[in-house]
């Protein structure tokens, strides 16, 4: 029989509870609980931000867990978030919205959303996103790499620094000309540098992001952003193992590539107490003392790793072309996209290491094979017999 599709009006009200519309397996619940913890965690630091009078502002909780759905889902632009907002009842569960709630303007959202952009507290964010991975990350093997995030700028904004005559916005023929970071600077992103990371590529205006990676489930350890140079990518991974080593007796290892085979950098990570398995190149500073044990292929096995969160990061995530001007607002998004991985990754984890720590359960033969072992056994005790 045919259903009837008149609607002759409209339900005034709902009977199902929002927490009961959201299927009990679906992968953001797991997310979803590690986050209340994380926010729970971080209420003294969310204190300090906001005044003791005033008119409320949108709750810093609430403000996180609809950034994460930016991030999780590929929203690109807080307008666009308030619209799936609006009538998206998973955006609203996890976010903490009941069904009849006000959705806020996409420019209050904005300006909130600004009082949360430093690095300070994205940092504290990713601290407490990795202690919820307790016992899933190796503690003394490690990889490092850069990867380059194109900035919002355009190459007609790289112009000279001694030119006052054309706007930001003007443009210019600039082909041709000599350009370089020590004389041009961009009017619409001057933090911005004109990088490529191999020969053969176009040079644009970028910025350089950090991860690194352990070696067990390849959940990041440790993010941050930096001006692109040449020596970038192997500045900001002493800086990162030397914050990991701080606090540690022990030694670890750390994979990397080609590009970070330098005298200076090898040695450095020994001093340390890291022991650099790095990709050999030619006249490099790695030798036979490293490579001869068997700890350095299994460690150049795991390089691939580190490339995972890149590729998640820019393909899912904000950061193929990031939509914040300044290294300080860079880096918040970058580190808190990176915080967005490991809560993606964390709850999976999570339930693969129970179920390899749960015994087996118990299951009682079939009714074949119990008639093969009643044959077999009669067979035995007439041979005996």
């Amino acid at each position: 029989m045919r259903g009837d599709d008149q609607q002759l009006q409209s339900g005034m009200f709902s009977y199902v509870a929002l927490e009961d519309r959201i299927p009990a397996d679906h992968p953001l619940r797991g997310v979803r609980r590690l986050v209340d913890v994380v926010l729970a965690g971080m209420s003294k630091d969310f204190e300090g931000l906001y005044s003791k009078v005033g008119r409320p502002s949108i709750p810093p909780e609430r403000l996180l867990r609809a950034l994460l759905l930016q991030v999780f889902y590929s929203v690109r632009s807080e307008r666009l978030l308030m619209e799936q907002l609006n009538y998206n009842l998973l955006f609203r569960w996890f976010v903490g919205l009941e069904i009849d709630d006000g959705v806020w303007n996409h420019a209050v959202f904005s300006k909130n959303r600004d009082r949360l952009l430093n690095q300070a507290l994205a940092q504290k964010f990713f601290v407490h996103v990795k202690h919820q991975a307790a016992g899933l990350m190796s503690d003394e093997h490690f990889t490092v790499d850069g990867t380059l995030i194109e900035a919002w700028a355009g190459q007609k904004s790289f112009r000279r620094k001694d030119d006052d005559e054309a706007g930001p916005g003007g443009g210019g023929d600039f082909h041709g000309e000599p350009r370089s970071n020590q004389t041009h600077a961009s009017s619409t992103d001057p933090e911005a540098r004109l990088y490529k990371k191999s020969s053969g590529q176009e040079a644009r205006l970028s910025y350089l992001g950090h991860t690194l990676v352990e070696n067990r489930n390849g959940l990041i350890v440790a993010a941050m952003t930096t001006q692109a140079d040449g020596t970038a990518e192997r500045d900001a991974a002493l800086l990162m193992l030397h914050e990991l080593t701080r606090k540690r007796s022990g030694r670890i290892t750390t994979g990397a590539d080609k590009a970070y085979d330098t005298r200076d950098f090898v040695s450095t990570l020994r001093e340390l107490g890291v022991t650099p398995h790095v990709a050999r190149r030619q006249n490099g500073a790695i030798d036979e003392r490293t490579t001869r044990h068997p700890g350095y292929a299994i460690s150049l096995s795991k390089r691939w790793l580190v490339e995972k969160p890149f590729g998640w990061l820019k393909q899912i995530g904000p950061l193929k072309k990031v939509k914040l001007r300044g290294l300080a607002k860079v880096d918040w998004l970058f580190v808190f996209s990176c915080a967005a991985f490991n809560l993606i990754r964390i709850p999976k984890l999570q339930v693969q290491s129970k179920q390899r720590t749960e015994p087996p359960a118990a299951t009682w033969p079939s009714v074949a094979d119990r008639k093969l072992k009643t044959t077999t056994l009669r067979l035995s005790l007439r041979f005996i017999e």
